[in-house]
């Protein structure tokens, strides 16, 4: 179609772009529809973007998609979110084959019942020798890995800790530092988001709401970071 942007293609100076997904209840509300209506939409856009994000050239990609605070949330409108989790893995572990895709949970798994942790645990293994590493932040907040980090260190007899000790018993210790952190939905904050590895990531904020949001942003924001220069505080 006549001036139709070309997707944009990543390369080694963008190895990990983080998505926090806001809006799904403003969606529903919009129209009239209940918050988990929300939600169900803004899974089809979330499975979206890993299907577009694969095909890119990235190799490390975070979602938000539940935090520590998000259990205070009506008990319909969580089990609602527990329930599109459910059928997520599901269909992850139906189409491991297909899609070249390695799923991490990121935050602590205790709080799920017992069934759908089983569910998660069996997604991370099956799908551990795939490429794109999608790291899923469920029950996760910042604050609580850090201090999860650093109780793991001690643990292990540490008494003065160094970044590298950290680094290495983050949830994400799998991934680098995200290079590029996309926010919907018009809001402009990182609510307790991987605090220590966003350092020096580049922000991104657009009033898309997470239902609305197709690949064509994903590029929007992709052409604005490769607009800026980093220099990680070097000058």
């Amino acid at each position: 179609m006549f001036g139709k942007k070309k997707p944009v293609y990543c390369d080694e100076r963008l190895r990990h772009i983080a998505f926090i997904m806001d809006g799904n209840g403003r969606w529903a509300k919009g129209r009239g529809m209940p918050r988990s209506y929300g939600h169900k939409v803004g899974a089809k856009a979330f499975k979206e973007a890993v299907k577009y994000c694969s095909t890119i050239g990235l190799g490390h990609m975070t979602v938000y998609a539940f935090s520590t605070e998000n259990w205070r949330r009506p008990r319909e409108e969580v089990d609602a979110i527990l329930a599109l989790l459910d059928e997520y893995i599901e269909e992850a572990l139906a189409d491991l084959a297909q899609n070249d895709v390695r799923i991490v949970f990121l935050g602590e798994k205790t709080p799920f019942p017992d069934a759908l942790r089983e569910k998660m645990e069996h997604l991370e293994a099956e799908s551990a020798n795939n490429s794109l590493i999608l790291n899923i932040a469920m029950n996760y907040g910042g604050r609580d890995e850090l201090l999860h980090a650093a109780n793991i260190a001690i643990a292990e007899g540490k008494t003065t800790l160094t970044e590298a000790d950290i680094d290495a018993h983050l949830y994400t210790k799998l991934s680098p530092p995200p290079d590029l952190i996309v926010r919907t939905a018009n809001e402009r904050r990182l609510s307790n988001f991987l605090l220590w590895q966003s350092a020096y990531a580049e922000l991104y904020f657009t009033d898309v709401l997470w239902p609305d949001f197709k690949p064509r942003h994903i590029d929007a924001a992709i052409r604005d970071f490769y607009a800026r220069k980093r220099n990680f505080g070097g000058h």
